[in-house]
């Protein structure tokens, strides 16, 4: 019988706020179906006005981010680059390098992360 699940992903964060907001990786102990080495993805809401202080990209693992709604910047510091992303369906991809960034929601914001492979 094939399993197939439905629910709401603000709510699940809210019952599981230790993933802060990843839903799908190495790491999940909420839900034997969301494990995964393959890829992590996070569900994000940030209101206007939130910072993300600096932290290091995983070294061994690609980004996406996608924005479904709302204003958000990233800035990489070390690189001189800022990227807003202020469209539905806007997107900021990088590779597995140690990057610094930054990220401040400009606007009420949701966004979906994927990252891949899900590895320490």
């Amino acid at each position: 019988m094939p399993i197939i699940k439905s629910g709401n992903l603000d709510e699940k964060i809210k019952d599981h706020p230790e993933t802060k907001g990843w839903l799908v990786g190495h790491f999940v102990k909420f839900d034997p179906f969301f494990k995964t080495n393959d890829l992590e993805v996070k569900w994000a809401v940030h209101h206007k006005g939130d910072i993300k202080p600096g932290a290091i990209a995983k070294s061994t693992a690609k980004t996406l981010v996608i924005l479904i709604k709302g204003k958000f910047a990233v800035r990489f510091p070390d690189l001189g680059k800022e990227i807003i992303l202020s469209k539905t369906g806007d997107y900021l991809a990088y590779d597995a390098s140690k990057v610094m960034h930054t990220a401040e929601s400009l606007e009420d914001s949701v966004l979906i992360t994927i990252r891949w492979p899900s590895k320490r």
